[in-house]
């Protein structure tokens, strides 16, 4: 067996960009960023006023001075006068300071007598000016690669980028394999059990910026599962769920192997999930997850997810590790990395972290109810509450 961080090297050392494609702004959310994007203007263009008041020029600021107001200025609508001494421009926050001013008195410092102003004997002393490329300048350039966030979208609109240049995203073809499986709303045998995996895989999938195919549930036999492989070759990622273990009825690796699986390994030493297999068939990376379904949506987060990363064009592929201080004993960890299914808790004493007393691999409710992945090393001590483990956020 080998190791978590050997696994998802291998996983991750024959894959490249899925391709790339260019997107309306408004549809590029989530999506990866693959050619940077450079701004065609400074944000803000202008020097622009921070609060509604009077602008005026800012060395002749003075408790109880005195100005006229000559007119005013409101967002999208510039002043295009000069301000002389002894004149103020009423403005508005987000308009052009006018040639003249360099300085916004803000209103609660004012009183106004028609078109005379005199200012307070309690003056604020900000200027409250927004200068020209206080947020970016021109040319700013956004750098990829990176996943777009709401906020980048944001910032990608103010820099005037109407289209981005995205990685395509990878289509992943997923097969659940076994005689027992019905799909959800189907009329089970007493012997049979309802496909949870393949859904909670595909919905993890669609949040990380894939898109994935559910296809038919294919019997235990070498013929079917060489008819869906047929099927599923066209597909950018192959993922089987279930039969990668060494019964009499799992056939994964066989059949897979005949249809020309370069298999990169098979066995990890972890728990959740022991039997997982990977590698390539017909130049397309391969994922053979295993069917309990905990174990199979934990190597989703470990394996699947970064291999999606990857493809999307994202050189930080893996999961993220947080630290966490325990708030409850633990027992020795066993030969086998574990990723415990865990609840993390914001404190005033920092992020604390509690294992689920149950981590049966076949337990959904569990993994509903965890908010991360507490890692155990292979044959770590016994750890007392208080201590820093390391943990993956879900």
């Amino acid at each position: 067996m080998i190791t978590v961080a050997e696994a998802q090297d291998l996983c991750l050392a024959p894959l490249a960009t899925s391709g790339a494609e260019t997107v309306a702004l408004a549809e590029a959310a989530g999506r990866t960023l693959i050619h940077t994007a450079k701004s065609t203007r400074p944000q803000p263009p202008f020097a622009a006023s921070a609060m509604d008041g009077y602008a005026v020029a800012a060395d002749a600021v003075a408790p109880n001075a005195t100005f006229r107001v000559i007119g005013e200025a409101a967002a999208g609508h510039a002043w295009d006068g000069i301000v002389q001494a002894g004149e103020a421009l009423r403005i508005f926050t987000g308009a052009p300071m006018p040639n003249g001013t360099s300085r916004v008195v803000i209103q609660e410092d004012v009183s106004r007598d028609g078109d005379i102003i005199t200012l307070s004997d309690t003056l604020d002393t900000s200027d409250y000016v927004r200068p020209i490329g206080a947020d970016f300048p021109d040319a700013f350039e956004l750098t990829a690669p990176r996943r777009l966030t709401a906020s980048d979208i944001a910032l990608l609109a103010a820099m005037n980028v109407a289209t981005v240049n995205v990685a395509r995203r990878p289509h992943v073809a997923l097969i659940a394999t076994g005689d027992e499986l019905v799909m959800p709303g189907g009329d089970p045998r007493p012997d049979q059990i309802i496909a949870s995996n393949i859904f909670g895989l595909k919905a993890l999938i669609e949040a990380n910026g894939g898109t994935a195919d559910i296809l038919p549930i294919t019997a235990d036999t070498k013929d079917a599962l060489h008819h869906t492989l047929t099927n599923a070759i066209s597909a950018d990622l192959i993922v089987t769920i279930g039969g990668a273990s060494v019964g009499d009825h799992d056939l994964v690796g066989e059949v897979a192997q005949d249809f020309g699986l370069d298999r990169a390994f098979y066995k990890i030493a972890m728990r959740p999930g022991k039997p997982l297999m990977s590698g390539t068939m017909r130049d397309k990376p391969f994922l053979g997850l295993p069917g309990n379904p905990v174990s199979a949506m934990v190597c989703g987060h470990l394996f699947l997810l970064p291999m999606l990363r990857r493809m999307a064009g994202l050189t930080d592929a893996l999961p993220q590790v947080v630290t966490a201080t325990l708030a409850a004993d633990l027992t020795r960890n066993g030969l086998r990395e574990h990723y415990m299914r865990a609840q993390i808790t914001e404190t005033e004493d920092g992020r604390m972290i509690t294992a689920h007393s149950r981590q049966d691999s076949a337990l959904l409710t569990v993994l509903s109810d965890a908010n991360a992945l507490l890692i155990r090393p292979i044959n770590q001590p016994a750890l007392q509450a208080g201590t820093s483990v390391k943990a993956i956020q879900l």
